[in-house]
């Protein structure tokens, strides 16, 4: 985020807020997401109201001290139509408001400056307001000189709208962390020491407590699984495509969701040494890196401060002391110049600038959220895609289906989409979806059962079906011989059997579908001198399977959360500009890391929070229009 002013002396506030600390954000896995999510909500949106407040309030102020200022009457020729007894002092009133309430966040940004003894933009302008209302005061009280009321005014206000738009703009980041935390149900269902069941809120969760997770329900805290296997989704977490069986001994991931079967888990962690906690950490600290690129900003204000100071004493110093002028002359060309060196087409463009090229990219799909970012864009050497989600699209769908003893692939497919039809579970999904989108009529199942951890089976059209996996099958002394079946799994394909009256009567090869925009995307990349690069938790086989089919050379391949970050670095070290797209939760700390920062607009708001430009249409095409648009 650059901006030229730190967010702690835009607006006090935010610092004593701290904007969320993980220990008070997950604190003892703490109190519910939603009383986190509310507290952070309220701190940001405080934040931008009270500058839309502050605005308006001066905003309504400056036409009345416009049109009292003796200079702006006489442009006008309103002089004797506006002139009344005591209207100095109205004039003199109206803008002791504006200055006190709307020049309050950069007075007490001035004064957080200085005890840090770094002035920067908030200096500038606590200087430059300061001066215009007491030697304005001064004049309406006596002072020989002409007042500056209608200059401070407009000056207060263009600085507030300027904030206003760019805090609605920078503080969205802020708010991943709070998106995070939401994964976290608010309750648990602990079993007590005489067996029976109580909710208690996660916050009651000790290490050694035991609970339950249902089928469909999210995981509270880390724990291990001592009872029952199920399928966890942890895509949102680990960036895993395909879920995740476990079984006794295994580890349970908190905000992962649970599959078909109820399973019994113990607390292990809880807090910020829970793994979601770690997410949340890195994303605070690669997101306190990057505003340090704010330092430049502030140093050019703060020389900017250092040059109004030295040229309005000396401005002083030369009418009064050299030319001899009368010291009120003096000190109203003194502040004139200080009034003049705050930057105030400075204030207001910066940030509208970044609102105008958002709304004029926005039309194009994409939306920018950090202008800095999104121009170092012009330079980058290497795209970094996240597969799940962004290059695919997250979702299991068939890829093959191998008929095992002749037939209609769609018979086949017929029966299998009627056995899993009242299936939850994500296999079901991408078979019944791939029925459907062959407009195949599905019969009805009866007789519907789950074969725990292996697969399930039903009764369609009376005959007796079975949808297991080959490992099952080979267990029960009825291997699959076939030789598509190693294939399939060699390119890390879920594969599952469709038996009927016992007799194996084909394969259906499931994967995550990979975007039909995708090989354009890698391809006009690649025109461009771009090179693109697959980062993944998903095993080497599924890695190398689709980097092949989408024409990349590079991949990286089961890699933790807590490491795509880390690879980041790693090709920034090799001399690298590069940009990151993603879409998972996992990916908030890479993007931000990265040169620049790209999220998939269908993905997370976490990601999309994190990110510095976000495609809209969910197409990663736009990835090269990003490219062209920063370098027009």
């Amino acid at each position: 985020m650059s901006s030229p002013h730190t967010q702690e002396a835009a607006h006090p506030k935010h610092h004593q807020h701290a904007a969320h600390d993980v220990t008070k954000v997950v604190a003892a896995a703490g109190s519910t997401h939603a009383e986190h999510a509310g507290h952070g909500g309220h701190d940001h949106a405080a934040m931008v109201a009270d500058f839309r407040r502050r605005f308006w309030v001066s905003l309504i102020l400056t036409p009345p001290v416009l049109l009292l200022s003796p200079m702006i009457r006489h442009w006008l020729g309103l002089t004797d139509i506006l002139s009344f007894p005591g209207d100095g002092l109205v004039l003199f009133a109206l803008s002791t408001i504006a200055y006190v309430y709307g020049g309050w966040p950069f007075l007490t940004g001035f004064t957080s400056e200085l005890r840090k003894s770094q002035p920067g933009m908030m200096t500038l302008i606590a200087l430059a307001i300061s001066a215009a209302y007491f030697f304005s005061a001064a004049v309406t009280f006596g002072f020989p000189g002409e007042a500056f009321y209608w200059e401070l005014v407009t000056l207060i206000a263009i600085m507030l709208l300027g904030h206003w738009v760019e805090m609605r703009s920078v503080m969205g980041a802020s708010r991943a962390l709070e998106e995070l935390v939401r994964l976290l149900p608010d309750t648990a269902t602990r079993i007590e020491a005489d067996g029976s069941t109580q909710e208690v809120p996660i916050s009651a969760l000790q290490p050694g407590d035991r609970v339950i997770i249902r089928p469909g329900a999210k995981v509270p805290v880390d724990g291990e699984i001592i009872e029952g296997s199920s399928a966890f989704n942890e895509a949102m977490l680990t960036g895993e495509s395909r879920p995740v069986s476990k079984t006794v001994g295994a580890s349970a991931i908190g905000g992962a969701i649970n599959g078909a079967n109820a399973v019994t888990v113990k607390v292990i962690a809880t807090g910020a040494s829970t793994y979601l906690s770690q997410v949340i950490d890195l994303v605070k600290k690669a997101q306190a890196t990057r505003s340090r690129t704010q330092d430049l900003a502030n140093r050019a204000a703060a020389w900017l401060t250092y040059v109004a100071l030295v040229v309005g004493f000396g401005t002083l110093f030369v009418w009064w002391i050299i030319l001899g002028s009368p010291l009120e002359f003096a000190i109203e060309r003194m502040v004139t110049v200080m009034v003049v060196a705050c930057p105030h087409a400075l204030g207001l463009a910066v940030p509208l600038v970044v609102a105008v090229s958002t709304s004029l990219s926005a039309s194009n799909g994409l939306l920018i959220r950090d202008r800095a970012a999104f121009e170092r864009a012009r330079n980058l050497d290497a795209t970094v895609f996240d597969k799940t989600g962004t290059l695919t699209e997250g979702r299991f769908g068939v890829s093959d289906v191998v008929l095992l003893s002749g037939g209609d692939d769609g018979e086949e497919l017929a029966f299998a989409a009627a056995a899993e039809s009242q299936s939850e579970h994500p296999i079901a999904h991408g078979i019944v979806a791939e029925a459907k989108k062959r407009g195949i009529t599905i019969p009805k199942a009866t007789e519907v059962s789950n074969i725990t951890g292996e697969g399930i089976t039903a009764k369609v059209d009376g005959q007796k079906i079975r949808i297991v996996s080959p490992g099952h099958l080979a267990r029960q002394g009825s291997a699959i011989d076939h030789p598509k079946l190693n294939a399939l799994e060699a390119d890390g394909k879920t594969v599952v059997v469709l038996v009927r009256n016992g007799a194996p009567r084909a394969l259906f090869a499931l994967a995550d579908i990979v975007r039909n925009e995708s090989k354009e995307a890698i391809a006009e990349l690649n025109r461009l001198g771009i090179k693109s690069i697959m980062l993944t938790g998903d095993a080497k086989g599924v890695a190398e399977a689709v980097s092949r089919e989408l024409g990349i050379s590079e991949y990286f391949a089961e890699v933790l959360p807590d490491q795509k970050s880390d690879k980041i670095k790693e090709l920034q070290a090799r001399g690298l500009s590069v940009a990151m797209v993603g879409d998972g939760v996992n990916d908030a700390p890479a993007l931000v890391q990265a040169d620049l920062g790209v999220a998939i607009g269908a993905g997370t708001d976490v990601a999309v929070e994190s990110a510095d430009v976000v495609l809209v249409k969910s197409d990663p095409r736009d990835v090269a229009a990003i490219l062209g648009l920063s370098r027009a």
